[in-house]
């Protein structure tokens, strides 16, 4: 039994390491590959490392203790998602074509978490509702996700993060005071959320795995893991990105659409899985709460990023300027997150407001004009503005929730 345990630790992580090797003796024997090859086997390391980390912050839940360690672990386990977006950050200030590639993937991953995410939470939870009680769930109008009271937290700062982030669109440029004004509510953030009580958590699987290891040997095991799944997604950035950007124009394919949909979907990849696996099991409401988290920390960290890597790389001026398209996939994003933050006033996400952002997110893909764009932004905003109006009772209560 015993030696049983040790296998099923080891097998995951030897099967990332061993997803991540292609990448590595490519980065350090540097053999002839293609562009689409770099993408391919660079993305894998990246999706690789993801999933360690992921197994490991779950399990380093146990250990928790303190703001500082809650805020040292979301810095380390979002760090997939963010480390493409700040390198394109970095490469504009020498060479101004990469900034819409450092936009690119912050819009793609933002909208992609409400778009398709939220939505999967929804669907998934409703399946597993009508299979375990098919005779009394219900209908799928009366389904609906419910959230704990300490989601306001998160709304009331994807709220006030939403509003700052709409002088972006509006200054065509992401200026530096944005991104401290952004960096300062993802730090609050953070020193909110360490002060609320903090529960056993129920860990399953790999976590479950690691978070049964003695104290020490834990500690030890999770700070090496994280150290090289870490060195791998630093080392992965830059092939991943030349070679995604030169694949598609070898390809003929729009290397901006690559840039802001396929980077995040394989950099989001395990934490998509996470929360499909607790939707799965008949806890779509754990599911959804670790997508607004997600939501929160890249709508502000991950902006305030950008134009700090960009002045940090060399960059003339505080700020990343943006082209008309740039502009037009900000509102959009904006408009997204301020419908999404109305939805789950009530803490409540039914069947047809999920169904609602996955249509408003696919249409973007089917009317591809700059009108028709504008046109899904204002339903957008229609809509939340709608929904502010209409629940403005939980408004008020909710926006006091980070000052309580």
């Amino acid at each position: 039994m015993k030696n049983n345990f040790w296998v099923r630790l080891f097998a995951p992580f030897a099967i990332a390491l061993v997803a991540s090797t292609p990448a590595l003796t490519h980065f350090f024997l540097g053999w002839p590959a293609t562009a689409l090859t770099e993408a391919l086997i660079y993305g894998a390391a990246i999706v690789s490392a993801a999933f360690v980390l992921g197994w490991v912050g779950e399990a380093a839940e146990i250990d928790l203790s303190g703001g500082l360690t809650v805020g040292l672990l979301a810095l380390i386990t979002i760090l997939p998602e963010y480390v493409v977006s700040v390198y394109f950050a970095f490469a504009a200030g020498t060479d101004p074509e990469m900034a819409k590639y450092a936009s690119a993937n912050l819009t793609g991953a933002n909208r992609l978490l409400l778009g398709l995410g939220w939505p999967l939470m929804a669907w998934f939870g409703y399946l597993a509702t009508r299979k375990a009680q098919p005779k009394v769930a219900g209908t799928s109008r009366e389904f609906g996700i419910r959230l704990e009271s300490e989601a306001r937290i998160d709304l009331a700062f994807l709220f006030i993060a939403s509003i700052v982030a709409l002088l972006i669109p509006a200054t065509a440029q992401i200026h530096l005071l944005v991104g401290l004004v952004l960096l300062l509510l993802f730090i609050g953030y953070l020193w909110r959320q360490s002060r609320n009580e903090r529960e056993e958590p129920e860990l399953e699987g790999v976590a479950a795995l690691v978070g049964g290891l003695p104290k020490i040997g834990r500690r030890i095991f999770i700070i090496v893991a994280v150290l090289v799944a870490a060195a791998v997604i630093l080392m992965s950035a830059e092939p991943f990105a030349h070679g995604l950007v030169q694949a598609g124009r070898e390809l003929g394919i729009d290397d901006y659409l690559l840039i802001q949909w396929l980077a995040p979907i394989a950099s989001e990849a395990p934490e998509f899985i996470l929360a499909a696996f607790f939707a799965l099991r008949g806890r779509p409401g754990v599911g959804l709460a670790v997508l607004l988290s997600s939501k929160v920390n890249q709508w502000t960290i991950l902006t305030a990023s950008l134009p700090i890597g960009f002045i940090v790389g060399g960059g003339h001026g505080a700020a990343i300027l943006l082209d008309p398209r740039q502009v037009e996939e900000f509102v959009l994003t904006a408009a997204q997150t301020l419908m999404g933050v109305g939805l789950l006033l009530g803490l409540r996400l039914g069947f047809r407001a999920a169904s609602a952002l996955f249509v408003l997110f696919v249409s973007t893909f089917i009317f591809t004009g700059t009108e028709a764009r504008w046109f899904i932004a204002g339903i957008y905003m229609a809509i939340a503005i709608g929904l502010f109006i209409g629940q403005r009772r939980h408004l008020g209560p909710t926006l006091k929730t980070p000052f309580r």
